[in-house]
């Protein structure tokens, strides 16, 4: 008697994953309509086409193009503070680990890529925009600045640095960070990623020369 092998049939995906992955797709959508078109070009027949659904579709998992712009703006800020907080796993952190893993979360591979850089200053720089911004990602922003402050304070009384303002300092820091975003998107081939990152770092080892050292090579503290 021959015994006949079927081929395993493929999982089953559920409901709630189907339409997790399908949201998914239309954000990733909407990020590249985004970087290409701006956000005037970026309309729900835009991002649907780029998705390969319908418009119906894309209109029963967001009522409107504004609430995608909301979560989409929602998905980059939770991917951020998910890579950030990551890194600060593992016991006995210093102060100067906690700020070494905000650094290395704003400069990843993953969140510098030119669409998504693209994103956040269609919107920072549109300003019937704005107010999408702040309400989808404004308490994210403060939670990341208060950490960076209560980080700094830490440090600035650690090792007794003068002139130096934690606040002051923080909104500097985030300053930079996004001036250096701005450069790798406008000019991609003379603001290369691990370089724009050590130029972060070097500045922040002339405020704090005794938590971080300068770094000299172009090819050290590549993170992914």
């Amino acid at each position: 008697m021959n015994e006949t092998t079927s081929a395993p049939k493929p999982a089953k995906i559920s409901r709630a994953e189907a339409k997790a992955e399908r949201r998914l797709q239309l954000i990733d959508a909407t990020i590249h309509a985004i970087s290409r078109f701006g956000l005037s070009g970026t309309t729900l027949g835009v991002v649907t086409e780029i998705a390969g659904v319908s418009v119906g579709l894309a209109n029963f998992h967001f009522e409107s193009k504004e609430r995608l712009f909301e979560t989409v703006l929602k998905h980059l800020a939770a991917e951020q503070r998910a890579l950030w907080l990551s890194r600060l796993q593992g016991p006995d952190r210093s102060s100067q680990d906690l700020l070494q893993a905000i650094i290395d979360s704003r400069f990843s591979a993953a969140i510098c890529k030119p669409a998504k850089l693209a994103v956040w200053f269609a919107f920072y720089g549109d300003a019937s925009a704005r107010a999408v911004y702040r309400r989808a990602v404004g308490d994210m922003d403060d939670e990341r600045l208060e950490a960076t402050v209560a980080i700094l304070t830490e440090m600035i009384l650690d090792a007794g640095y003068t002139g130096l303002e934690p606040t002051e300092a923080a909104l500097s820091i985030e300053a930079l960070f996004d001036g250096l975003w701005l450069n790798m998107l406008l000019y991609p081939a003379d603001f290369r990623r691990p370089i724009c990152r050590n130029r972060a770092m070097n500045v922040i080892a002339a405020l704090f020369p005794k938590h971080f050292q300068r770094v000299t090579d172009d090819k050290q503290g590549q993170i992914e």
